[in-house]
């Protein structure tokens, strides 16, 4: 059992609540939580956008730092004094000393910059004293955490290594031949300095400097053990709804691998936010309560003295002209109610004093109506008139007036067709036939200054369309169109299948219409009142919007003394009988 939702159903009370329910309440709630959702958007942009600032800046003074180190490094690997110095054979401690206070103990004496903390130079030249900055490279010092990170990297600049909850930097001081003795520049960043950048970076969340091997060698976030363990930072489990940012040094080969990581939680970034969605429920609330609360008692006062005037209007139908009785009232319910008590009192008077004597010679007339209708069917019954047809027919071709029986068993066929169809919806290939018994009594009719040609795809002849919606486009292509023209008129007539559409198209050579008429025709055609002038094209397209509602397509296009062109395009699908 299929149940149709209609307004009408409704009472008064509950079509207001749904009035408002549809108008005001739906709108201001979809409002909110479309400024809701912006607002956050807005402020997860612009909390993302502080924070990619801030991660630069950090990446900026970190760069920096190392830069200083850096520096220092490429000064000494450039000194050739200062190398062919450290590979010097000396021959005792007093040349190593003089050395060492007429060129060394200068080289040394700068102060370092404010990113290095301390430097060391390490050499396995056994001539050179421990001193100062110059330390002998033993074996103790080849096995330490940093000497081994050195010796994954072979590039000629410095390698910066995490070791001792230090970073350093690494450099090989090579440049000149050394003659076999290693020796090693290694400066000790400042790490107060690098952890005051980490703590005052002003990015919103958790910062993680990684070295190109994943590995986690410094950050803000006390909670992970990257001092002291070897953790990656892909192990490392954040929130679902964390936003992650990065910042690398592109370019840079002495930091090239090491990223910085940033991890922000969105829970914490819109926190402000999140506290207005109370505040949203709350509104939405008070929006539908408070507005209902004034909705039913308004309507009461409708409701009720409607109900008032409905049981009266039921005491009427079983003849008790009651009254309704007089409440100061001047709203529309109050007219109608003293509109009712008049309508009252006057058929009460009509029954009173005429009805009953006019309701006999009503009925008497209503008896000879139904006579003479029933006796109009019996002249006009379409048998008959099938019969009649079929009778001239055969008179014709007894005659030899075969052309004049072909027409006639044309129209004969149109006839059969229209009286016998019990379906709305017929065949494209029954339409054809149809339309192609039209248009031979139409070349009857007009002789050699009508040609016509129908063409179907094979595969969409068997479609169902709803019965005549073509036929009445023809007829007014081959009178409207044809009829009026000098020279032949020519009719073409084409339907085809596309993806699941079928297209019905209409050509002719007529005397077309102006764009002003073609407006016209096309506002009459959308109009829903009366049929006008052309009732077969207003017909057709009434039956297709009710078949097929906005599913369906019509064009047409015109062209004054050139012709028009029709194309209307159905859906292919299940038919319904309507």
């Amino acid at each position: 059992m299929n149940i149709k939702f209609n307004l009408n159903y409704m009472k008064l009370r509950d079509k207001l609540l749904l009035m408002y329910v549809l108008s005001v309440f739906i709108p201001i709630v979809v409002t909110n939580v479309v400024f809701y959702n912006v607002t956050t958007d807005n402020i997860r942009s612009q909390k993302t956008r502080d924070a990619g600032m801030a991660l630069d800046n950090l990446k900026n003074d970190l760069r920096v730092t190392i830069d200083q180190g850096v520096g220092l490094s490429y000064s000494m690997y450039a000194d050739p004094v200062f190398n062919a110095t450290l590979t010097r054979h000396f021959n005792s401690q007093i040349d190593y000393i003089e050395a060492y206070n007429s060129y060394l103990k200068t080289e040394f004496s700068a102060q370092p910059a404010q990113g290095i903390r301390w430097y060391q130079v390490y050499t396995d030249n056994p001539t050179i004293l421990s001193s100062g900055y110059i330390e002998q490279l033993t074996d103790e010092a080849r096995n330490t955490d940093w000497y081994n990170q050195l010796r994954s990297s072979t590039a000629p600049y410095p390698a910066l290594v995490y070791s001792d909850q230090t970073f350093s930097l690494i450099q090989r001081l090579d440049n000149e031949n050394t003659g076999g003795i290693e020796q090693l520049l290694k400066i000790d960043l400042n790490m107060d300095l690098i952890r005051q950048y980490f703590l005052g970076s002003g990015f919103d969340g958790k910062v993680y400097f990684v070295d190109p091997q994943g590995r986690v060698r410094f950050s803000n976030d006390s909670g992970t053990e990257w001092p002291t363990e070897k953790v990656l930072f892909g192990d490392i489990v954040f929130p679902k709804d964390s936003l992650r940012l990065a910042a690398s040094y592109p370019g840079i080969n002495y930091l090239e691998g090491w990223t910085l990581q940033g991890v922000m939680n969105e829970e914490v970034v819109l926190q402000e936010v999140r506290k207005s969605r109370s505040m949203v429920v709350w509104l939405a609330c008070i929006n539908f309560v408070l507005p209902s609360l004034i909705i039913a008692a308004m309507s009461r006062s409708l409701h009720v003295r409607l109900v008032r005037i409905l049981k009266h209007m039921k005491k009427v139908k079983t003849q008790n002209f009651q009254t309704i009785p007089h409440e100061e009232a001047r709203d529309e319910i109050g007219q109608l109610t003293i509109e009712f008590n008049r309508m009252t009192e006057t058929i009460h008077n009509l029954i009173n004093e005429v009805y009953l004597a006019d309701i006999q010679k009503k009925d008497l007339e209503l008896k000879q109506q139904q006579a003479q209708l029933h006796a109009l069917h019996s002249q006009i019954n379409p048998h008959f008139l099938f019969n009649t047809m079929e009778s001239i027919r055969m008179r014709s071709l007894i005659k030899g007036e075969k052309e004049t029986a072909k027409i006639i068993h044309n129209m004969a066929k149109m006839f059969r067709r229209s009286i016998s169809w019990s379906r709305n919806y017929v065949t494209v290939h029954e339409e054809l036939e149809l339309i192609r018994n039209f248009l031979e009594i139409q070349k009857y009719r007009f002789g050699d200054k009508l040609e016509y040609s129908i063409e179907a795809e094979p595969a969409a002849l068997e479609q169902r369309i709803p019965k005549m919606v073509f036929l009445p486009f023809v007829e007014n292509a081959s009178i409207h169109g044809v009829e009026s023209i000098p020279g032949q008129g020519i009719i073409r007539l084409s339907v085809t299948l596309r993806e699941d559409q079928l297209i019905f198209s209409l050509d002719d050579n007529g005397i077309g219409m102006s764009p002003a008429k073609l407006q016209e025709l096309r506002e009459y055609l959308e109009q829903e009142a009366g049929m006008g002038e052309r009732i077969g094209m207003k017909n057709a397209y009434s039956r297709l919007k009710l078949c097929y509602q906005d599913r369906f397509a019509f064009a047409i296009h015109t062209w004054e003394g050139q012709g028009t062109h029709i194309e209307i395009a159905l859906p292919i699908d299940e038919v319904k009988e309507i």
